[in-house]
């Protein structure tokens, strides 16, 4: 089943737009181009868009940017006889050319997989560097409104506070680190974002979203919450290769999306915005532990071998402060329970 034709996801979806119209309305006539649209963040974003095109007649045009056009047909094929969506072939890593008028453009193309970042150092690198400059040198050119750069809450490297990061709190990055090609390549990115904006005026906007989970993951996503959730719903064991102490901020892909749409219209250019739900701010285990209840499967801790061991993110708290995206009018609807109970409802039906 297509994940935009499951009804407790539509419901979902629904909700959102009807809880934030504001929001959306400022999409009205407009165009709106996303990289990364198959990914888990930004897919969610594409779904939230389109049912609000269709609930409130927003006559929106979404660009729709990945790697495979074949799998964004698929993704979004319910909706691709609306002509709203408009896939689009995409490569982070390569000089970017487009003819249409774009209004928004919405960046999260980028390797999510902690293996990538450490087998794949250099491409993840480039991917983050290389594919926003040109977008912002498109957005020079074409004089687009607004772009939003997904960057990641990896940029605060490590933190010995044991409070939720606020956007001003920097700690250690180990430059010589190949997994750093993530990190390094995020923080990079956001400083080209402010230089196009004091150099050339392109108003950009950064997110830096915490730890992300939903229904819109890809199977063979390898983040530990979606492994986690797919284990549960083959009936498996979850396995802890850590004692799961680091401290995460969770947030459900929706919740995610609307932060995100929140901070493109309303943030201010040239700053960024933690996206973190302040009630699913909790342990690795904590997080385990609950996709095992609701999965009705066992939990168990194991040592982690040396090739997993490289790929863990160093840093022992991550949680993130989101009270200045709070004042920008956004709010999170699903807590880490209701989150991760709708994400194996509707993957029960979606996939299995």
């Amino acid at each position: 089943m297509n994940l935009l034709e499951n009804e407790n996801y539509l419901s979902n979806l629904k909700m959102c737009v009807q809880e934030t119209t504001d929001i959306f309305q400022k999409f009205k006539d407009k165009s709106v181009m996303i990289t990364g649209a198959n990914g888990l963040i930004c897919s969610a974003v594409v779904d939230l868009l389109i049912i609000a095109n269709q609930e409130l007649d927003l006559k929106l045009t979404i660009y729709t940017l990945g790697r495979n056009i074949e799998r964004l047909k698929t993704r979004f094929s319910t909706y691709l006889a609306s002509e709203c969506i408009v896939p689009v072939l995409y490569d982070a890593t390569k000089k970017f050319t487009f003819t249409n008028k774009v209004d928004y453009i919405i960046h999260g193309a980028s390797h999510a997989s902690p293996e990538l970042y450490s087998e794949k150092p250099v491409e993840t690198m480039q991917g983050n560097i290389f594919g926003l400059n040109s977008l912002l040198e498109f957005s020079k050119k074409e004089q687009v409104d607004r772009l939003l750069y997904v960057s990641s809450s990896e940029v605060y490297g490590e933190f010995s506070t044991g409070r939720p990061l606020l956007e001003s709190d920097y700690g250690y990055i180990d430059l010589l680190n190949p997994r750093s090609s993530y990190s390094m390549g995020k923080r990079a990115a956001e400083t080209l974002c402010v230089s196009y904006l004091k150099e050339y005026s392109v108003k950009s906007v950064i997110v830096r979203p915490g730890h992300i989970y939903g229904p819109s993951a890809k199977q063979e996503d390898k983040r530990v919450s979606s492994a986690f959730v797919l284990d549960a719903l083959k009936g498996k064991k979850i396995i802890m290769k850590s004692t799961g102490s680091q401290i995460r901020s969770y947030t459900y892909s929706l919740d995610c999306a609307t932060a995100m749409l929140y901070a493109l219209v309303k943030g201010n250019p040239g700053e960024a915005y933690n996206i973190s739900n302040p009630h699913s701010i909790i342990s690795i285990a904590e997080m385990a532990k609950t996709i095992a209840e609701i999965g009705n499967v066992d939990l168990e801790f194991d040592l982690p071998t040396e090739g997993e061991t490289k790929q863990f993110n160093p840093m022992n708290n991550s949680s993130l402060n989101s009270e200045k995206l709070s004042a920008l009018g956004w709010k999170a609807f699903f807590d880490a329970k209701d989150g991760f109970k709708n994400t194996l409802d509707i993957l029960s039906e979606s996939i299995l």
